[in-house]
């Protein structure tokens, strides 16, 4: 571990949708409520739906402070990671410490909105400056085959449940529908995730596809007219587009090294995703994946968008 190794921030990371933001991990890799056959964390190994302190609240805080004390403020602190955030029973509190700690930081929640049913979830998720929850399917059929929840999950609650938050929100709500060719992009479904999308009124209604590897080999992306069309059929939606801003660091090869597997463990990056996130020479980050892969620590899998690098 290096001086500036981190078990529970990540990044900053240029992203599509936030500009430079900061992430933060609350729950151990791979814990969450679905097991998404598209997800590019990879598959579940807990699916739970019990909400607990999965990792030491104070060890974040003190993470978020060490940071802040060393780091100019990103545009974004992202409650984000290779799991659900909502997991975590203290996600409010850190939530408050943040803003508290740098107030002119946005604080954002990326969440399946499975559990936005419940009450304490909701006015945890309240504290956020914007939430970005995914619907991905009306259908209980649908929703088993592409979500794979947990046994207690329904989408009929989880839909009013995203209703309910946004009566009572007075920040930013996004919903994010990913489009699986095969499973959700029918016309019957898009339309049944159109009607939820109606009633629960977001701000924006945004449209994704598969980038990187997901859990299932099967999945793959959405053509460029699929998207379109389903874009259109959910209103004044948008597909999310590439965002790239260079984050200028310093440090050796194994300071590169140990940066790239704690992206890695997260999402698979491409050379080029990592280069563009930590801001290390091109020259660095290829020596690093070389000695990374040599040495049995990461693998490489190709896709249409380059080689995406993950843990082996």
């Amino acid at each position: 571990m290096t001086e500036e190794s981190y078990a529970y921030l990540f990044g900053p990371v240029p992203s599509r949708r936030l500009g430079l933001s900061l992430g933060v991990d609350l729950v151990p890799s791979k814990t969450c409520s679905l097991d998404c056959v598209y997800c590019e964390s990879g598959p579940t190994t807990k699916l739970t739906v019990k909400r607990s302190t999965l990792v030491p609240t104070d060890a974040v805080i003190a993470e978020i402070d060490r940071y802040f004390e060393k780091h100019e403020a990103p545009d974004a602190v992202t409650f984000s990671g290779a799991g659900e955030p909502t997991l975590h029973s203290d996600i409010g509190k850190i939530a408050d410490h943040i803003k508290k700690r740098c107030p002119g930081v946005r604080v954002v929640l990326l969440t399946n909105g499975t559990l936005f049913d419940r009450e304490d979830v909701r006015r945890d998720a309240a504290r956020m400056d914007l939430v970005i929850a995914s619907f991905d399917a009306a259908d209980k059929g649908v929703f088993s085959t592409l979500n794979r929840p947990h046994p207690s999950l329904d989408p009929a609650a989880m839909a009013d449940g995203l209703v309910a938050f946004r009566e009572a929100f007075g920040g930013d709500l996004w919903i994010e529908v990913f489009v699986v060719p095969g499973v959700n992009d029918h016309d019957a479904e898009v339309g049944r995730i159109a009607e939820v999308v109606k009633r629960i009124g977001p701000d924006r209604v945004q449209v994704n596809t598969l980038d990187r590897p997901g859990a299932e080999s099967w999945v793959t992306p959405a053509d460029k007219e699929t998207l379109e069309t389903v874009t259109v059929a959910l209103g004044a939606g948008e597909v999310i587009g590439a965002y790239r801003r260079r984050v200028e660091t310093t440090g050796g090869e194994e300071d590169a090294s140990s940066r790239i597997l704690e992206m890695v463990r997260r999402r698979p990056c491409t050379a080029e995703d990592l280069r563009e996130s930590l801001g290390i020479a091109g020259g660095l980050i290829e020596e690093a994946l070389e000695e990374l892969v040599a040495s049995g620590r990461i693998q490489g899998e190709r896709l249409a968008r380059g080689m995406f690098y993950k843990p082996l």
